[in-house]
């Protein structure tokens, strides 16, 4: 089953357990993949594309999602 919920830098930085400036940093600096959707100049992600990143992300260590 996909999950094709769009989250927010808001929904990523707590999945991360992060501040979501530091998400938004993440994205400057090319450390995010590219949003799925954009709307009114807002950027979203599917919550499957955040699992995925987060599962390749150096010092992942198999952290498993909570």
């Amino acid at each position: 089953m996909t999950d094709r919920r769009l989250w927010s830098y808001k929904e990523i930085a707590a999945h991360i357990r992060v501040q979501p400036d530091t998400v938004r940093s993440y994205r400057k600096h090319g450390l995010l993949p590219a949003p799925d959707h954009v709307e009114g100049g807002k950027p979203y992600w599917y919550a499957d594309t955040v699992r995925a990143w987060v599962a390749a992300r150096p010092g992942n260590r198999g952290r498993r999602d909570g």
